[in-house]
Formats: C-alpha cells, structure tokens, sequence
C-alpha cells in the first residue's frame, strides 16, 4: 500500500472520484476506515437540531490554496466552492489583488460572504485603512500582527535543529514532520492576549473582533508554569467583547483535549470553529509531544475521521458558535482538493440533518 493510498490499494485520486460519483456511500457518523467507533466526548448532548447550521457551511480557502494559484484561478476556485453548496468562505491566501469593492462584488455574485479572514491585517499607519476595506467586504473577525522584523542570516547547517516530531505519514501539510514550537514563558502569553486586547479596541471601531486560532501546540505545558496552558491563559486573560476564539476542533482533537467540556468550561468564548476531521487520535501515545501528535495525524475529508461532529454540534448554542468553516490541511495531498471540500461538505450535510 503506497502513502497514498486509502488503505484499499486505491490511490486517492480515484477514490476521491468515486466516492465524489457515490457520495451516499461514505461513512458520516464520525466513523474512520479502520475504526469500529466514533470519537467520543464526555457530557450528554444537548437536544436541539443542527439541521439549520447546513444552510450556512463555510470553507477554509486554506483546502483549496493549491487551485488557487493566481487571480483567473482563485476567481475560478471560489465558482466551484460556491457550487458546491459552501455559504462561506475564509481566505488564507490574499483577495487575488482586488480592492474591497470589488472582492466584495465578486462574493455577492458567487452567493458568498466572508464572516471572518486568516489574511489579515498588520500594525502600521495603514492599519484604519485596510480595517475599514474588511468592513465593505463584510469582514467580522479578524487578525492583526505586528509587522514581520528582517529574516536573520541563515544558520550553518550544522547549528540546525533537526526535526524531533514523529514522521507520521508526510505532516500534515503534506511536508514532512512538524517541528517543535519553542517553549512559551507565562509571561509571554500573557503579553500576546494583552496585544489581542489592545487590538481588539481598534477592531471594535470597525465592528469587527480579533480572532484567537488554535493548533496544538496552545494545549502543552508552559515552560516556567507546567499547570498552566498557553489556550487556558489566552481565555482568561482576553476580552470576551474585544476577542473570540476560533476553536480548531480538529487540532484540538488531536491535542487530546475534550471539546464539549471545554464548551462547558467557557460558554459562549468559541464564536468561530474550524471543522476538521482526522483519524489515528485513539492510538497516540499520550506521552507524544504537541508536534508529534500533530504530525502523526491523518487529516481526513469531514465525516471519514473519527470526531463526532454531530455531538458537537448539538452544543453549537452552548459553544457560543455563530460561524464555523470546513478545512482540511492536506486536501492537495489527496489529488483534488476540490473533490476532497465536496465529500466533506456532503457529508457535513447528512451529519447535521
């Protein structure tokens, strides 16, 4: 069985095109080709239907970055998303050089609009400017950085670190390993939500709030306070009416965490989600590192991993969710990555009905 395989000697190419002609034929209760049972999570879930939250499913552009390699092609990435069915987008990549208007002109013709962005906006004296481009183009949550300093000189390659994440089947992006994030001090995270509040001000003027994403990384022990997460003091330390966290389920998943218990701890904070799905999280290692845990794992379309989607969204309200996007990292990894956004939003669909 080759790495790209799906584990039926299939390669995924042609398995993405069968199961795009026969989609009904997926499994989409959070089941994953090789696990008998969905993930499951603590706490029984909340009566109420999550039928509604169909009409309204986004998609990270992230999937898809690889079809949307310059204007003509980003303009005709986003047809097809609209196509699909996706209600939704949020980019990773830059608005293919248009200007605010005619972006938003683009999304309004497509059916689309853009709640939140992952290409944000930097510290400057451009800063109210580009804010107020994002407020035409409908933009509700935000990130804003501060400008990138000048790349140092290159390292001798014998100063450099190796990779000490486990190699797992290509990364997650479809680049090899993840390498370990250097240790936070408490001290550093509590600067970093202090910075979103002060930006979250001049968001706020533009009615948009600053948006907290997550990967793994967030959930393992600071260096100078081991009882204490980097996730657990950005949720303290910021403002709910200036900041809202956009809770990547699926990283978080694969951080081992449990999502409806965070749900319960901090109601209403997890106004954005990212929906991704992945398979391989019951067999890790729970003495794996934040890296090697997110390497080991098997990015998947939604509903062929082994998250229990339908669970968590039964406590959307509970969650405070308000606008959620499909994304899966490695979707090009998988030979279309438009084939790849399909299954998982057909399969969302069925899972929410």
């Amino acid at each position: 069985m080759t790495e790209n395989s799906n584990g039926n000697g299939k390669s995924r190419r042609t398995f993405l095109k069968e199961v795009a002609a026969y989609s009904g034929g997926i499994a989409i209760a959070g089941y994953a080709t090789g696990f008998s049972a969905p993930l499951a999570f603590a706490g029984k879930a909340a009566d109420v239907s999550t039928a509604k939250w169909a009409k309204q499913a986004g998609l990270e552009l992230f999937t898809v970055r690889d079809v949307m390699t310059d204007p003509k092609t980003y303009v005709s990435t986003l047809e097809q998303v609209a196509a699909i069915g996706y209600k939704e987008v949020e980019p990773a990549g830059g608005y293919a050089g248009m200007g605010p208007k005619d972006f938003r002109a683009l999304l309004d013709r497509l059916g689309l609009s853009m709640p939140s962005t992952h290409s944000g906006a930097t510290e400057g004296p451009d800063l109210e400017k580009t804010l107020e481009g994002y407020q035409i183009m409908g933009i509700k949550y935000v990130e804003i950085s501060a400008p990138r300093a000048p790349r140092p000189a290159a390292a001798p390659a014998a100063a450099t670190a190796p990779a000490t994440a486990a190699p797992g089947r290509g990364g997650p992006y479809g680049n090899g390993p993840v390498r370990e994030v250097p240790p936070v001090t408490l001290e550093s995270v509590k600067r970093s939500a202090a910075q979103d509040n002060e930006h979250g001000k001049i968001a706020q003027k533009f009615g948009m709030k600053i948006l907290i994403h997550n990967h793994t990384q967030e959930f393992a022990p600071i260096a100078d306070s081991p009882t204490m997460r980097p996730y657990d003091v950005l949720l303290a330390e910021t403002d709910p009416n200036l900041v809202a966290m956009q809770m990547d389920i699926g990283w978080a998943s694969v951080a081992g965490q449990d999502i409806l218990a965070m749900f319960k701890k901090n109601p209403g904070r997890y106004e954005l989600w990212h929906v991704k799905d992945a398979s391989g999280m019951p067999h890790m290692n729970p003495q794996m590192t934040m890296a090697e845990r997110m390497s080991a794992a098997d990015l998947q379309p939604v509903g062929m991993g082994v998250i229990d989607y339908k669970t968590i969204f039964e406590n959307a309200e509970l969650a405070g969710m308000k606008h959620y996007c499909v994304e899966q990292d490695n979707a090009n990894s998988w030979g279309d990555s438009l084939a790849a956004a399909r299954i998982s939003y057909t399969n969302l669909v069925k899972i929410l009905a």
